[in-house]
């Protein structure tokens, strides 16, 4: 095993020999820091929590069915079903926010809460709308989940425990209401832009529409004024019993989408097609765009929420965004909101972070979600690739807007409900994999993402050591009792208990540890503020990782390393030459140096170390 001496940019070593001439780390304890309002801290001190309500708690059983009669493809309850909804509420989120405040949760990411089309789906093949993503009405909870005073009773019950409140929103599409009467006949197939000119009605050889309209790229009232027909590719037709179901009532008009086909999400079609057969939305078009922007605006001025996750961030043209996020942004700041969050997502299975950085350079995004970071430690933890990845991974961190500064905000994790938990993921890579090398792994995973740079979100159950089938609705499972059978013949892991019985056991391993390094990181600003720097690394096999922080304010460092490895490993880390002692925080950590500039680690496998340097003052 060959260990790099990694000081990466140049930059950071000017840096490092600045500190190092500064209070590295004096033996006196530091006095506390002076309590911070909620609205004062940035968004790289929070502790988030994804959550789907309607898998979480049950607070409310009157509200099951949302108010609706008839059978389960009508109202969309079916408890025993993954794809329909289970019960879960606001009502139940707000009564275990004892239990997420006991985790060292400071914010909470829910699915979209609003009101979804409840069923649909080809006939033998539904789902309901439980996940939140099939919006109809933009301006109020869904019935299945509870009332808008009972969402701001749960934003005032979170806010009195000092933990923020992230909306999940969707601007690129609506609810499956418009159907194309060409649609059956074609399979709703795309219809590019090329061969279906808005110029022409049902291709280049159809009668002249839309006289005078210039294209979506002249994104002008003038111009979209003269966009009147929307019958230029396929002949939207919305179904009479739903001709009114959207709200605000001029989303129901089919001129506001682009009603060219599903999307293949690749080419012009990721932005202009459905997503999977979801009406896609005009985002060029002037109205949209300030329809838009009046929905979400007025949900920060009625509520109080202190940031927005954004759904398919990619699939809307730049341009919208490049307007959208400075006047939410805007408005929270009217409402004395000056750290509103807004993050984007951006899919990519891939550790490399240029792809999603460009979202925060050209669509103006402030943060994306940190799919390189997933896939960098999952490959990573898996014994796929070296530590290298995760170091490669970071040194990508100046391609975003604002570089490690911003980088610090992005929002981190392992797993999530689109793609799967990070013991799935796991599992599925290392065959054969026991119940306790998973749990090991998985802890060391929880353990670098709650101290590296980032902003770290806990998926619901993860905690609880949830191990699901795969993606989608196979990780979705009930933290209340559930009745769906597939989830209830899961091994989990750290626990002998299933999905059959309710899941909010405080003892949990994963529970305890991730309140545990929540706590460290609160007490100590590098873990959550600080510039963080690579020291060592094994290059060509699973080994060692290690990293130092520095306090924003008084220059400390920290170590922090991590071993890879299914073995122990005993072997050499650069630090700060300043480095006399180490004071362990969490894990296997060593007291002392072995020369200035170097500490010998002995790592467990599957452990880590997170200390505090202490040193000689200037």
């Amino acid at each position: 095993m060959t260990l790099y001496r990694a000081i990466t940019r140049a930059a950071i070593g000017t840096a490092i020999s600045a500190l190092a001439c500064s209070a590295v780390a004096t033996a006196q304890p530091q006095p506390p820091a002076a309590p911070e309002s909620l609205r004062d801290r940035p968004p790289e001190d929070e502790v988030v929590y994804f959550v789907l309500p309607d898998r979480f708690a049950n607070g409310d059983p009157r509200n099951d069915r949302g108010g609706l009669k008839g059978d389960r493809l009508t109202h969309g309850f079916d408890p025993t079903h993954k794809g329909f909804f289970h019960g879960g509420d606001l009502a139940g989120l707000t009564a275990k926010l004892d239990y997420l405040q006991g985790m060292g949760i400071t914010a909470i990411w829910f699915a979209p809460i609003f009101q979804n089309k409840p069923v649909q789906g080809p006939k033998g093949d539904e789902s309901a709308g439980y996940h939140g993503y099939w919006v109809t009405d933009f301006t109020r909870p869904d019935s299945h989940f509870g009332t808008m005073d009972e969402f701001k009773a749960f934003v005032a019950a979170a806010h009195g425990r000092g933990m923020k409140v992230y909306m999940d929103i969707i601007t690129n599409h609506t609810a499956d209401v418009i159907r194309y009467r060409e649609g059956d006949a074609a399979a709703y197939a795309y219809r590019s832009i090329a061969d279906y000119p808005y110029s022409r009605r049902g291709g280049v050889d159809g009668a002249p529409i839309n006289p005078g309209f210039l294209g979506h790229e002249v994104r002008t009232e003038e111009n979209f004024a003269r966009l009147t027909d929307p019958t230029y590719a396929y002949t939207p037709e919305i179904p009479p019993a739903e001709a009114k179901v959207k709200v605000p009532a001029w989303l129901n008009d089919p001129i506001y989408y682009h009603n060219r086909g599903d999307t293949t999400f690749s080419g012009e079609n990721s932005r202009h097609g459905d997503f999977v057969g979801l009406d896609d939305l005009f985002t060029e078009h002037p109205r949209v765009l300030a329809g838009m922007i009046a929905i979400y605006g007025d949900w920060i001025r009625n509520t109080g929420i202190d940031g927005f996750r954004v759904d398919t961030a990619r699939h809307v043209n730049p341009e919208f965004w490049q307007s959208f996020v400075p006047a939410m942004r805007r408005i929270a700041a009217e409402q004395g909101i000056p750290h509103f969050h807004i993050f984007g997502e951006v899919y990519r299975d891939t550790p490399d972070s240029g792809y999603i950085a460009q979202y925060t350079r050209r669509d103006g995004f402030p943060a994306v979600l940190d799919f390189a970071f997933q896939m960098a430690v999952m490959e990573a933890l898996s014994g796929t690739k070296s530590p290298q990845v995760i170091v490669e991974m970071f040194d990508g961190d100046v391609l975003y807007e604002g570089g490690e500064a911003a980088a610090r905000t992005l929002p981190t994790f392992l797993g999530n409900h689109d793609m799967g938990r990070f013991a799935t993921l796991l599992r599925q890579r290392v065959p054969g994999i026991s119940p306790d090398d998973l749990l090991a792994r998985v802890k060391l995973g929880h353990a670098m993402m709650m101290s590296l740079r980032g902003s770290p979100v806990v998926y619901y159950g993860d905690e609880q050591g949830f191990v699901g089938d795969g993606n989608d609705q196979d990780a979705r499972e009930d933290m209340f009792a559930s009745q769906v059978a597939s989830y209830n013949d899961n091994a989990l892991i750290g626990t002998d208990a299933t999905t059959a019985t309710a899941n909010f056991d405080v003892r949990h391993p994963l529970y305890r540890l991730i309140g545990e390094l929540a706590a460290v990181r609160k007490d100590h600003p590098a873990l959550r503020r600080g510039l963080q720097v690579v020291r060592s690394y094994a290059d060509t096999a699973p080994g060692l990782i290690s990293f130092s922080r520095f306090d924003p304010e008084t220059g400390a460092e920290y170590l922090l390393a991590f071993n890879t490895s299914p073995q122990a490993v005993t072997a050499r880390s650069a630090i700060g030459y300043a480095a006399q002692a180490l004071s362990p925080l969490h894990g296997t950590c060593p007291d002392r140096v072995a020369a200035p500039g170097s500490v010998t680690l002995s790592l467990p496998a599957f452990s880590w170390c997170i200390a505090r340097v202490e040193g000689l003052q200037e």
